[in-house]
């Protein structure tokens, strides 16, 4: 009965200490969430290996979720925007699918690109890989290693994937993030004029309330994601 109670006592104490450790965390985030604090954290992951050292041989547009979708739309976009820069570069959409459905998420990816003015017969389909070292290595069985590249994706993802096309061997790797762009008009209102509730609290002004802080908690999400991915690929010596 002792060590029974004993048991109790410390099962108890440590999951004291865990819930605490959760809450410490979770008020952490939270006060984060108030300041510019998470941005700059997903921007700097998406701007550390971010840049075109030389003209691509093959723009490689990673698959996010389906189509559409908005990684996916966003990765399309900067996709067809450098291809029109860079004219005599394939491009390969990396992404699991059907290529024989012409609904699938792979294919639509595709006609989002002919859609944004690349010529289709520019545009190759690695349709297998299921995760970013998988595409590296299905990429690296459709084209020579010696190849300059060019992987378009999410900010947050960028890192990762350059870094894992080159630990799969291509030499000449340069990155592109597909960056979201904000709305430039001002958004604040009155709750009074447009006929609100006298009695409630009038946030109209407080885009930090409304929008920000909404937005910086995402940015969080996205880099405690993508950091824990990182560590699981260090891990497993994809990077």
């Amino acid at each position: 009965m002792v060590k029974w109670g004993r048991s109790r006592v410390r099962g108890w104490g440590m999951l004291k200490g865990v819930l605490l450790t959760i809450g410490t965390v979770a008020l952490v985030a939270v006060f984060m969430a108030f300041t510019p604090a998470p941005f700059y954290m997903w921007y700097g992951m998406g701007m550390k290996k971010a840049g075109i050292n030389r003209p691509p041989d093959y723009i490689v547009v990673l698959g996010g979720g389906g189509m559409p979708s908005e990684s996916g739309l966003m990765r399309c976009w900067y996709g067809a925007k450098v291809a029109g820069r860079f004219t005599r570069a394939m491009v390969i959409v990396a992404l699991p699918g059907d290529i024989h459905d012409s609904i699938s998420s792979v294919n639509q990816m595709k006609q989002e690109l002919v859609l944004r003015g690349v010529a289709p017969e520019r545009i190759l389909l690695e349709d297998s890989g299921t995760n970013t070292r998988a595409e590296a290595l299905c990429v690296q069985n459709i084209i020579p290693i010696s190849k300059s590249l060019l992987i378009v994706t999410s900010p947050e993802h960028l890192l990762r994937a350059v870094l894992t096309f080159k630990k799969a061997g291509f030499m000449k790797v340069d990155g592109l993030p597909a960056f979201e762009k904000t709305i430039e008009s001002d958004l604040s209102f009155s709750g009074k004029k447009l006929g609100g509730h006298g009695g409630m609290l009038d946030i109209g002004k407080n885009i930090t309330v409304r929008y920000q802080f909404w937005m910086q908690m995402n940015y969080e999400l996205l880099a405690l994601r993508e950091w824990t991915a990182m560590g699981y690929y260090k891990l497993m010596g994809w990077i």
